[in-house]
């Protein structure tokens, strides 16, 4: 980063289009020592020592609700000697909803969220081998039942390569349900369900029926499978679960705060 605090909340660079497109962040050495959050015209800033943040594109960090300024302010305030840019998921969803670096609508956001359906990991199946097809009954049926309950829409599913048949009906049902949700919210619900490449693992999780641990597992249901048949590097295999259950849970977390018109009483990070 050359550019002095205030500081960018992350890293982009510029293409050869001109257009600033978002890159992976180094690290950098923390330069602050206190982290405090303040309200402004636009919503509520955060302060590293007297400077304010800003986005890559230098932008006012400015943030919709007070409980998530004070879940950014506290990442800011967990950086050691270093600053990794990498576990900073909140500030990076922040980021992503102010520069809005793909320029999409909320339209654009929606479709894109629906589209996962037509390859939802839940509703691919295997015939073979008979104990996995068996665990993905039992583990992934009950979730595509309540999701099919609570929006009243038909899902399914196949041991097709080409998956299920998917109604427009549900497709319709689930963009006039995401239509409800702000645009901060629908970057946050994008994210999740990207993480765990599933549609239904991610409503399920948002409208809190399952936990952050029991989407992520169900998301990785053949691998750990597998895992537990044939073995694995471990600390591998314990770095990629903890990281996706950190990116998960922060995701759920920002659509959440996101989503509350409530504010929570100033109460930061006590000394």
């Amino acid at each position: 980063l050359s550019r002095p605090p205030p500081a960018d909340a992350g890293s982009s660079t510029v293409g050869s289009c001109g257009r600033r497109a978002y890159a992976p962040p180094a690290e950098r050495k923390r330069f602050y020592q206190n982290v405090s959050i303040s309200q402004g015209e636009g919503g509520f800033e955060i302060n590293l020592d007297h400077r304010k943040l800003k986005t890559p594109q230098a932008k006012l960090f400015t943030v919709p609700s007070e409980a998530l300024a004070i879940a950014v302010a506290t990442e800011w305030d967990s950086q050691k000697d270093t600053i990794k840019f990498y576990t900073m998921h909140l500030t990076t969803l922040c980021n992503t909803a102010l520069d809005n670096p793909t320029q999409r609508n909320k339209t654009q956001l929606i479709r894109a969220a629906v589209k996962f359906l037509e390859t939802d990991t839940v509703c691919y199946r295997v015939e073979e081998p008979p104990a996995l097809a068996e665990l993905q009954k039992n583990e992934w049926d009950p979730v595509v039942a309540w999701v099919e309950k609570r929006y009243n829409v038909t899902i399914g599913s196949s041991t097709s390569i080409l998956g299920p048949n998917i109604p427009a009906s549900t497709k319709e049902t689930f963009v006039s349900h995401l239509a409800s949700y702000n645009m901060w919210a629908l970057q946050g619900i994008e994210f999740v369900i990207t993480q765990l490449k599933s549609l239904i693992l991610s409503m399920s999780l948002i409208d809190r029926h399952i936990t952050v641990e029991k989407a992520v597992l169900l998301s990785r249901l053949e691998e750990e499978y597998q895992i537990r048949r044939w073995g694995n590097v471990e600390w591998a295999h314990d770095y990629d679960l903890c990281e996706l259950r950190a990116r998960t849970a922060a995701g759920t977390l920002f659509v959440h705060l996101c989503s509350e018109s409530s504010t929570v009483k100033h109460k930061l990070l006590q000394d």
